[in-house]
């Protein structure tokens, strides 16, 4: 159905395995003796066998003194200091927002009660207002307003 793919090269054919070659060596830079500064004593030694081996003697360099590290390092200190500062900055807006709350709260009581009384007080006055107390009424059977005005 498909046409076979003939760009392939047969399972047969040999393959030619190329091995890289390895490049030559880079010259080293010449060598350029340096005198010391003071001639060095010369040592000689005998060894276990008879033989005199004699050179001259090669201090070893002393090494820089390491500063004394501190227990704890810097880095880690201002770590530290950051996590409490922000430990502490944490808790200062919690007991913001817990004021916060509270004070809301109390405005809302306020208010309600501030209701409350003058709502009692105005309850108050319509009830006594109702009973009499020897007061005068008076009922207007017709009231007459012509051009805004009252003409009982």
């Amino acid at each position: 159905m498909f046409p076979e793919n003939t760009g392939h090269r047969p399972a047969e054919q040999a393959v030619a395995i190329h091995q890289p070659t390895p490049l030559a060596p880079y010259p080293a830079a010449p060598v350029v003796p340096v005198q010391p500064a003071g001639v060095p004593s010369v040592t000689s030694i005998v060894l276990a066998d008879g033989r005199v081996i004699t050179g001259y003697a090669i201090d070893p360099g002393q090494p820089e003194p390491v500063m004394a590290k501190p227990l704890v390092s810097r880095t880690a200190v201002n770590i530290a200091l950051g996590g409490i500062g922000f430990g502490a900055v944490c808790g200062g807006l919690v007991l913001l927002t817990t004021f916060i709350a509270a004070l809301a709260a109390l405005v809302q009581q306020l208010i309600i009660l501030a209701a409350v009384i003058f709502g009692g007080w105005i309850a108050v006055q319509v009830l006594t207002a109702s009973q009499s107390k020897g007061a005068t009424t008076v009922n207007i059977r017709k009231a007459v307003f012509k051009r805004n005005h009252f003409h009982g």
